[in-house]
């Protein structure tokens, strides 16, 4: 075995779970049994991290740590010791047979970590999960249906995809839901889905842009159905600010593509607008409402808007997350995607 450290970063969540279960069950099946525990780098000094690594428990003859947020850890000294129990662990002219039932396992939405962290992981050992290109994800959802007995029509397809989280973690969690409710063999349709995951469905980037994009609807009363969502999501178990970040930039960027299709009140047919993502009617509805919104120029704004709030934020931690990301739906909604150089007073 190399050095058994890895890192697994990108927003694709369901395949880097699934990849970390793979690791952790190589470890399983190599020990016989393993001590698993999960970490998150905001809340855990990197020293108890590594003193854990070095101690050998009493009743598992391996341990694995999966540290998320891995992204955070940017401090010297803390990668520092990360960089001296590796080097502690991998094979050398002196250490031919190092320690190998110790493994960490470094996790982060970001695609990328700090420079110095990532030059200490092997090559072989890093790896990114991008999101899924629409065929890819049409597939998954039919291949999930079709695994568990059921089957699903094109509609109901693009209906699941317009009302879930673009990632297969989401996905799965919510077509889930179907099999409580509905016989094997049971054709899912288009009503089926809007039936069920509206009653299911939690607040996400996605119902929280719907909400922004609500055209009918003014700046004002926007603003602040945003920001109850905004502190809904923070309040859940999920509640991951880049996260958040990440899919309303997916929106935002598909978006623009709405804009570009449109340039000049062009007629867009049906195969384009399925080749561009813009398979279902509930999306189309959404991004025709969101266009009525903002313009072209405005939803470029706020795509770097995304951009700039993202870097801010890791730069300065989790301590003002709310305040940063309540300022970022203000620029949002109430400035069209313009920076806030003071607030306005109604």
């Amino acid at each position: 075995m190399a050095v058994p450290v890895y890192l697994l970063a990108g927003p694709e969540i369901g395949e880097r779970n699934d990849f970390a279960e793979k690791l952790k069950a190589d470890v399983r099946k190599r020990f016989g049994a393993s001590d698993e525990c999960l970490l998150y780098a905001a809340d855990t000094r990197m020293q108890d991290v590594v003193a854990r690594l070095r101690t050998e428990s009493l009743f598992c003859p391996a341990t694995v740590i999966v540290l998320r947020g891995a992204e955070q850890i940017k401090l010297k000294d803390d990668i520092a010791v990360l960089g001296e129990w590796i080097a502690s662990v991998t094979p050398s002219a002196h250490n031919k047979s190092p320690a190998e039932s110790s493994v960490l396992i470094l996790v982060s939405d970001a695609v990328s970590v700090d420079a110095k962290l990532e030059k200490l992981i092997p090559k072989e050992h890093k790896k990114i999960f991008w999101e899924l290109f629409e065929d890819r994800k049409e597939e998954w959802v039919r291949s999930f249906f079709r695994k568990n007995g059921y089957t699903v029509d094109a509609d109901a397809v693009s209906t699941i995809l317009d009302m879930v989280e673009n990632n297969t973690e989401a996905l799965r969690n919510e077509c889930a839901c179907f099999f409580l409710c509905f016989p094997k063999d049971h054709l899912i349709t288009s009503a089926d889905v809007e039936h069920i995951l509206a009653h299911n469905r939690e607040e996400s980037a996605f119902t929280l842009f719907d909400a922004m994009a609500d055209a009918e609807s003014s700046a004002q009363k926007r603003f602040e159905r945003a920001v109850q969502i905004l502190q809904k999501i923070l309040l859940t178990k999920n509640g991951n600010a880049v996260m958040l970040i990440a899919g309303l930039a997916s929106c935002f960027r598909r978006l623009l593509v709405w804009h570009r299709m449109h340039t000049g009140g062009a007629y867009v047919d049906d195969v384009t607008m399925r080749q561009n993502g813009f398979s279902g009617k509930t999306a189309r509805t959404q991004y025709a409402r969101a266009a009525r919104v903002w313009t072209q120029g405005q939803t470029a704004g706020i795509v770097a808007l995304l951009a700039r709030t993202d870097m801010e934020m890791r730069a300065l931690g989790t301590a003002f997350v709310e305040t940063q990301l309540t300022l970022m739906l203000y620029e949002i909604v109430i400035k069209r995607g313009a920076s806030a150089a003071s607030y306005e007073v109604a």
